[in-house]
């Protein structure tokens, strides 16, 4: 193994399935997030010794968030398969899928700008400057995007369905 490479894997292990969920919430598409966070990780590993010393998940965040925008920019097609994804035990799998329904519904509703700066906010919990940062857009920014989008979202929990529990958490 090449010297790193243990680190990289612990780091993996600890951030793959949460930056795997952030991609879910942003393309509401399993396999879309599956390989924009591969994409990520594969990205972070090859600038894994410019990052792992300092902030190794931030740095996958922002890759993953540019790649998820990128996809927007350019959609690939897909073609469906007829292989069907494995189902989680000992879950109420009713209330998942209406929860997991509501809240992709409700950030489609969103601009993709808008369905960036909240996954960034509330489900990665960054500061207003952070977020700014990643976008590469003011504060300002943010702020107001941050309080559209919330608007949106409350209005479409007011009009007759209800989020339950919080953003992925």
């Amino acid at each position: 193994m090449a010297r790193g490479d243990d680190e990289f894997v612990e780091f993996v292990r600890n951030s793959s399935t949460r930056l795997q969920h952030a991609a879910y919430l942003l393309t509401s598409d399993r396999h879309q997030a599956e390989d924009a966070a591969q994409a990520a990780l594969a990205k972070t590993y090859a600038a894994w010794s410019r990052v792992r010393r300092k902030d190794a998940y931030a740095y996958a965040r922002q890759v993953l968030v540019n790649h998820v925008i990128d996809g927007w920019r350019r959609p690939i097609r897909e073609n469906a398969t007829e292989e069907i994804p494995e189902r989680p035990s000992g879950l109420d799998v009713a209330g998942a899928v209406v929860q997991r329904k509501w809240l992709l519904d409700a950030l489609r509703t969103l601009t993709d700008r808008e369905r960036a700066v909240v996954v960034l906010r509330h489900f990665f919990d960054l500061k207003e400057s952070d977020v700014a940062g990643e976008l590469g857009v003011s504060v300002g920014t943010v702020k107001s995007t941050n309080s559209r989008a919330l608007t949106k979202l409350r209005i479409t929990a007011e009009d007759g369905t209800e989020l339950i529990g919080g953003l992925g958490r």
